[in-house]
């Protein structure tokens, strides 16, 4: 754990300040969970808290409270610099590097003249003023959960704020499946829930409420999985023109590289998405036990993140990125099969 000027950051919040929470690109639940639950504790001490994240992020998360507050960057950047510019300090929550927002906004944070204070849970973090980094967590909402109880302040967490942990941590850890899931975790759910956080809701706003094109994007991806017993491997390429068929919207390829991890044997999962309009190859790594997705994806395809979950991208085309991905699985076959899991 990285604890950096954490009692200078407690000085400093100890008046009303004017404050940006910045999410990462592409935000997922954990990213908004986190940073709209920051938000609303800032707002409950008297500061003046804006969230705001590079892009646009999935329609099942727009009904987390506070969401109708938050500012895209791509479409709303003069609210956005506003906000920046008249900010003292900008959280950077749920990404460890700031090229994780996008090159434009990158630019911006890159010339943003006050502090930056991180929380998040990834591994090699940029070292910025203010830091709250642990990489044992298993979601940065918890950590803002536990942000929150290092400044004596759990009494402020009621529903909104509940409901925002909660759903950050839940999908952060698959519904509380993953190993980074401790017992810790475990006692802050059941605390969020005395605090308001309604689970069987959280659990059907953000699980049960796919779209026909959705599920059957999903059977496009499943009929696509393609599986490498020599490696306990498995992956799944959904391209850009299947995108397009079933009316793809951003989040709607959310948990599908879950699917090809789950099957038997498999330790290892890839799913490769074409986005042409970034003109590349965005990629979800997933892995059980001890093989190290992070190291693969940071040796191989410019991403990280997690032990057992990371993104990394191409910029050849689906067949080249795949051929690539296939390639290298020897040189790691001995590591697939000590990390194999019955």
């Amino acid at each position: 754990m990285i604890l950096k000027g954490f009692e200078e950051l407690k000085g400093f919040l100890g008046k009303s300040r004017n404050i940006v929470i910045v999410g990462h690109r592409n935000p997922d639940g954990d990213a908004m969970g986190s940073t709209l639950a920051l938000k609303h504790y800032l707002d409950k001490k008297g500061h003046n808290a804006t969230v705001v994240v590079p892009n646009e992020y999935p329609e099942f998360l727009h009904w987390l409270p506070g969401s109708e507050t938050t500012y895209r960057f791509d479409w709303q950047n003069n609210q956005s610099q506003k906000a920046i510019n008249a900010s003292e300090l900008i959280f950077l929550l749920d990404f460890n590097t700031l090229h994780r927002v996008g090159s434009d906004m990158q630019k911006t944070l890159e010339k943003y003249p006050n502090d930056f204070a991180m929380i998040d849970h990834h591994q090699q973090p940029d070292d910025v003023k203010y830091m709250y980094s642990d990489v044992t967590i298993c979601s940065t909402s918890q950590m803002v959960y536990q942000f929150i109880e290092m400044n004596n302040d759990l009494d402020l967490i009621d529903a909104a704020i509940a409901t925002c942990l909660y759903t950050g941590i839940m999908t952060d850890t698959g519904s509380f499946r993953f190993r980074s899931t401790t017992s810790t975790t475990h006692r802050i759910i059941a605390a969020l829930i005395d605090k308001g956080a309604e689970n069987d809701k959280i659990h059907n706003n953000v699980y049960d409420a796919n779209s026909y094109n959705r599920l059957l994007l999903l059977g496009q991806a499943l009929s696509n999985l393609q599986i490498l017993p020599t490696y306990n491997t498995a992956y799944i390429t959904l391209s850009s023109e299947e995108k397009k068929r079933f009316d793809f919207q951003k989040g709607d390829t959310e948990g599908v590289v879950n699917y090809a991890l789950s099957l038997k044997g498999i330790v290892f999962a890839a799913i490769f998405i074409e986005d042409n309009e970034q003109g590349l190859v965005k990629i979800s790594f997933r892995s059980k036990g001890a093989f190290s997705v992070n190291k693969f994806s940071r040796n191989h395809f410019s991403g990280g993140g997690h032990d057992n979950a990371a993104g990394g991208r191409s910029d050849v085309s689906m067949a080249e990125t795949v051929t690539k991905f296939v390639s290298l699985l020897p040189q790691y076959q001995k590591e697939l099969e000590a990390s194999y899991e019955n």
